[in-house]
């Protein structure tokens, strides 16, 4: 039997990625060519890419280790192909022997499996992150609740901020200086290496 903790991740982790639903569903069709806080992104670039990574974690969280899965595709529709994916991905760790399981992310660490609990913390702390780059683009922002935020916030002060988050393609950046009396979301993106206040 999953324990209370367990089953209060996964209940976080649904709540992280329905905050990016939100996001998503925010934005326009032309909106998709805006700058994002991901250098060198589009907006239609950045949704195709999360659209890939549900895909991508779902079928780790169903016992997949398929790299093409994770592969980035174009879409003629972003905003509803977004929503497909996750709903993907929720169902698949909907399933009630996820957390018995390691899983593979194929396209991160082939050729190890990690705890399934370990995976979808890696996946609340990125919907969070990209709820707020979409929001960003288009010059909104995101409100998570308490728990997903100091969830996500855990999770992303356990992230190394070693030299390789300098490499080119690196999904977060060196972590930024945090000041005093910082929300927890702005923690969360200073860890990662986000600017709260881009595009200033």
């Amino acid at each position: 039997m999953l324990t209370n903790s367990v089953e209060e991740l996964r209940a976080r982790h649904a709540r992280s990625v329905r905050l990016s639903v939100d996001a998503v569903a925010r934005v326009r069709p032309d909106q998709l060519d805006a700058e994002t806080p991901c250098a060198g992104w589009r907006l239609r670039d950045l949704l195709e890419h999360m659209i890939a990574q549900n895909h991508g974690f779902a079928d780790a969280a169903r016992g997949g280790d398929d790299p093409g899965v994770w592969a980035v595709r174009p879409s003629a529709d972003p905003v509803a192909d977004y929503h497909v994916s996750a709903d993907d991905v929720l169902s698949a760790f909907a399933a009630e022997d996820v957390f018995e399981r390691t899983l593979v992310l194929a396209e991160i660490l082939p050729d190890q499996g990690i705890p399934a609990a370990q995976v979808i913390g890696f996946h609340l702390v990125d919907s969070v992150v990209h709820a707020w780059d979409v929001a960003r683009s288009i010059g909104e922002t995101i409100t998570p609740d308490a728990a997903v935020a100091d969830a996500a916030l855990s999770i992303a002060r356990t992230v190394p901020d070693g030299p390789e988050r300098s490499d080119p393609g690196a999904p977060f950046g060196p972590a930024l200086a945090e000041p005093e009396q910082t929300s927890t979301l702005d923690r969360i993106l200073l860890a990662l290496g986000r600017s709260p206040n881009w595009p200033n």
